[in-house]
């Protein structure tokens, strides 16, 4: 339930307590003062049954039962029964003789209800003595005495009384009635109170504990969302938080042990060429190169270090902007088979001054197109057939690159050569930068470890997929995806 409408259900629930209380309050300081009420007679028969009439009343009764008792001839004398109905203490009393089936005298101020209404009947043994009956919206209580006249005929006598049914019982319970419409308030306010604490203050505590524990560095916990309302939110929201944060933390834990292993690999592949470089230079400065032939070779070797340098910065260079997503690609609509068959040919000829042969196998399926960035894939193709080139051991050494259409969306191009293939524990780790399958890590064969992990960005860039699979003795195949296009534009 939403908090909004929870705690307007409370205060209503309060309010319509406090004026039902009110309302009750006032209706039992009215009963307890004026003794009056209709309406309901059977729940309070008993508490009139067994004290039905007051001790003054309850005189009168005992003389007139005396004279029945003693003298019945007496109850025809209505001035006598007049001298003793006079006696009974409230208005609202009165003395009924009854004589067979007639009445031989009712108190004036009961009217017509002594003749109207059925007497409760004779009873010999006196046994149900006490009661009440209503007659015209109106409760009474009665006392009676059943006996015989001489002439043997049954006659009774009645002490009635009218009554409120909740007047008597009003005023007998009117403290505890006051003091329950007092507590109820405060009971049901109490109440309101737990069940509001139970379901805001609660979470709320819980969510303080939890910031305490994000405020000291601790991530690894989870924030349970225990309902559906604004506070269920809040949490569902506060553990989105907390998951992205212990993502952000882990992720920058993992650039800071990144950057302190591209140092230390950057350090230790600049380091073997520069002091290279350093000791022939030195030999040239001592005079060592005495002859053009060593000088050259001296030259020629510093030369080479210095490519290889500026070759593992650019390609660092290019590999962070990649890794910081800073490289702008520009995609076009390309026919990747003619794209392919004119990279193919570029590579070919300064492939063949090296002994290898390289042959691209047009797809079956027509002409395909692709969305790439057609400098950045001739960047990975390049980096691709490199990495092959440099492995190569067979007298005929061979690249075969293939294409086909893997899906409806996808276009599969397939890079195999006929090289020393790579151990099966190394092939998951090629594409991760300075990885070389080559333990001597030489700049010369080894690479920089970053040319495969460039082609990896690249083609992720391009929506694909990268992987490879090697046979040891026979060769390597790389594979990667292209996004599919639609259409014949010529390209």
């Amino acid at each position: 339930m939403p908090i909004r409408r929870r705690m307007l259900l409370s205060y209503t629930v309060m309010m319509l307590v406090s004026v039902l209380s009110i309302l009750a309050l006032l209706l039992t300081v009215a009963i307890a003062i004026t003794g009056d009420w209709t309406g309901v007679r059977n729940l309070f028969d008993k508490q009139y049954a067994l004290k039905p009439i007051s001790i003054e009343e309850q005189n009168a009764f005992d003389e007139v039962r005396y004279l029945a008792k003693k003298t019945p001839d007496r109850l025809h004398d209505t001035e006598l029964l007049s001298g003793l109905d006079v006696r009974l203490p409230s208005v609202q009393s009165g003395l009924i003789v009854r004589e067979g089936d007639r009445i031989l005298y009712a108190t004036p101020a009961l009217g017509m209800i002594a003749t109207e209404v059925e007497l409760p009947a004779y009873e010999m043994v006196n046994i149900n003595v006490r009661g009440t009956w209503s007659a015209d919206d109106r409760f009474f209580t009665y006392v009676k005495f059943d006996f015989l006249f001489p002439n043997q005929t049954p006659g009774s006598i009645y002490i009635v009384k009218q009554v409120s049914p909740y007047g008597e019982m009003t005023s007998e319970w009117f403290p505890a009635m006051i003091a329950l419409l007092l507590i109820l308030p405060l009971l049901v306010n109490g109440l309101l109170n737990y069940y509001v604490s139970r379901s805001i203050v609660n979470p709320l505590k819980e969510l303080k504990r939890a910031t305490d524990q994000i405020r000291e560095g601790d991530l690894a916990f989870e924030v349970r969302k225990g309902s559906r309302d604004e506070i269920g939110q809040l949490f569902h929201s506060f553990e989105e938080m907390r998951r992205r944060l212990e993502q952000s933390v882990g992720l920058q834990l993992q650039y800071e042990e990144n950057r302190k292993e591209l140092l230390s690999n950057i350090s230790h592949d600049l380091k073997t060429p520069i002091t290279t470089i350093k000791g022939y230079v030195e030999g040239i400065r001592d005079g060592v190169a005495n002859t053009p032939d060593k000088l050259d070779v001296y030259l020629s070797t510093i030369y080479s270090k210095a490519v290889a340098m500026d070759r593992l910065i650019d390609e660092l260079f290019l590999f962070s902007k990649l890794d910081l997503g800073k490289v702008p690609f520009n995609f076009e609509k390309v026919n990747i088979g003619r794209y392919m068959e004119d990279l193919v040919e570029e590579l070919e000829m300064d492939l063949a001054e090296r002994g290898i042969s390289i042959r691209y196998l047009p797809p079956h399926d027509g002409p395909l197109y692709a969305k790439v960035d057609r400098d950045k894939l001739k960047r990975a193709m390049f980096n691709i057939t490199d990495n092959s080139v440099k492995y190569m051991d067979k007298p005929h050494k061979e690249i075969l690159i293939s294409m086909s259409a893997r899906k409806r969306d996808e276009i599969l191009v397939e890079v195999e050569d006929n090289g020393p293939g790579i151990e099966a524990e190394a092939v998951p780790h090629i594409f991760e930068r300075f990885y070389r399958a080559e333990q001597s890590r030489s700049l010369q064969t080894g690479g920089s470890g970053l040319g495969l992990a460039i082609v990896k960005q690249i083609i992720h860039e391009h929506g694909g997929n990268i992987r490879a699979t090697s046979r040891e003795g026979e060769g390597t195949t790389i594979s990667f995806t292209l996004k599919r296009m639609e259409g014949e534009m010529d390209s």
